[in-house]
């Protein structure tokens, strides 16, 4: 039985602090479908279209009629253990520092049998597992079988956290504190049990609403950050840069109308400087700070989490510029995510439909609470995912633009 994690110990500042060796993480073009789905959550295999049969590990052809008609498919991941062994010794650098490792043979009730890591409570032979796809340091994905049923703090198991991003005794970085789900944030992060979560706030002469309530909060600590400023960013990253595990840039100027609606582009500018230019700072002081953390104990170094829209997928022109802005986000967040993959940093960007605050007070429901969304950047953090579209309207516009983005950006155009 998985016993639940105890705060580690602080870092002896005489110690080196080790650098990041990542798994193997080669990977054929047709494997990279699962890395794909595993990005978002979902264990999918290859399923022929022509005799039904599911096959793994990925091919070309179909293991049973060899056809090519191959399409991937969601599956349960039900099954039941094998056989299962203990790796004592490894020629991988990755692996020789995390041993012992544990691996089994794992049968899904779907047909194929995988060769799988191991949750500390999976034992015994012919036991029950649910088989998931997870994300491993590297970023590529790797099948991992948990108990079923679910087992009291498996969370903490030594295996799923060096797969995830759990928060629990990690310390947290928000950049935006003065919003209603900036606050949520913070309070979700509290109560996933990290050990400090530093608050972000631009204007520290304000008094807003809400910030009593975190001060009172023992893990929160309030610091200033613009992040339209350069020096306040160097400045922040100067005290704390060492010590964050993980970066929330949640900061965002969201303003209605599009193009011809507003005269001027000072809206639009203040968009990009803080949609834009705000992640473009943050990732220039804070990022090499956390690739250099990125193996530093059990609470090492984690996760970058960039709060999007599902606006920046395809244009919505009531609220076009700031369309803009977090398209031009999303962009630059692919870059940052390939910077930080070789120091096993994970970058999370969550795509919300509208948010029920301010700025969309106009739009009709449906609308993401701010406590739903700062839930699921927990969860997303927890399970190891890079993609996250949370709300029915963000899955809905998904599906569509997946379907065709050409006819996605017409029936948007014409206010559907």
């Amino acid at each position: 039985m998985t016993m639940p994690l105890m705060r580690p110990p602080r870092k002896n500042p005489v110690l080196r602090t080790p650098q990041m060796n990542l798994p193997p993480w080669a990977r054929g073009r047709v494997a990279l479908g699962l890395t794909a789905a595993a990005a978002e959550g979902r264990l999918e295999l290859q399923v022929c279209q022509d005799c039904g049969a599911v096959q793994y590990p990925p091919r070309e052809a179909c293991h049973a009629c060899v056809s090519a008609r191959l399409r991937w498919r969601v599956q349960s991941g039900a099954g039941r253990l094998l056989a299962a062994t203990t790796l004592h010794h490894s020629n991988d650098l990755f692996f020789r520092e995390r041993l012992p490792w544990r691996l089994g043979l794992v049968r899904l009730d779907s047909g194929p049998t995988l060769v799988v890591h191991l949750h500390g409570d999976v034992n015994e032979p012919g036991q029950a597992v649910r088989l998931t796809a997870r994300l491993d340091r590297a970023g590529r994905a790797v099948v991992i079988a948990l108990p079923d049923p679910e087992t009291p703090h498996m969370a903490d198991d030594k295996m799923l956290r060096e797969m995830g991003s759990d928060p629990k005794f990690r310390k947290v970085l928000v950049s935006d504190g003065k919003t209603p789900l900036g606050q949520a944030l913070v309070r979700a992060f509290v109560a996933a049990g990290a050990d400090i979560v530093w608050v972000g706030h631009a204007e520290p002469w304000k008094k807003l609403p809400g910030f009593d309530a975190l001060r009172a909060l023992p893990q929160v600590t309030l610091v200033p950050l613009d992040v339209t400023d350069g020096r306040s960013v160097v400045e922040l990253a100067g005290e704390i840069g060492g010590k964050v595990d993980i970066v929330v840039n949640n900061a965002e100027v969201h303003r209605a109308h599009g193009i011809g609606a507003r005269r001027g582009t000072d809206a639009a500018r203040a968009e990009m400087d803080v949609n834009y230019f705000g992640l473009l700072r943050l990732a220039q002081e804070f990022g090499p700070a956390l690739k250099g953390r990125s193996s530093d104990g059990a609470t090492h170094a984690t996760a970058w989490v960039n709060l999007l829209s599902i606006y920046a997928l395809a244009n919505f022109p009531p609220h076009g510029t700031f369309s803009a802005s977090k398209a031009a986000a999303h962009s630059l967040a692919q870059c940052l995510r390939a910077e930080m993959r070789p120091a096993g940093i994970r970058v999370v960007n969550v795509f919300p439909g509208p948010v029920d605050d301010e700025w969309n007070q106009n739009l009709p429901p449906p609308k993401l609470a701010p406590e739903t969304l700062a839930r699921a950047v927990v969860q997303a953090l927890k399970d190891g995912v890079e993609d996250v579209y949370p709300g029915d309207v963000a899955q809905e516009w998904l599906e569509r633009w997946r379907e065709d983005p050409r006819v996605l950006e017409r029936e948007l155009a014409a206010g559907g």
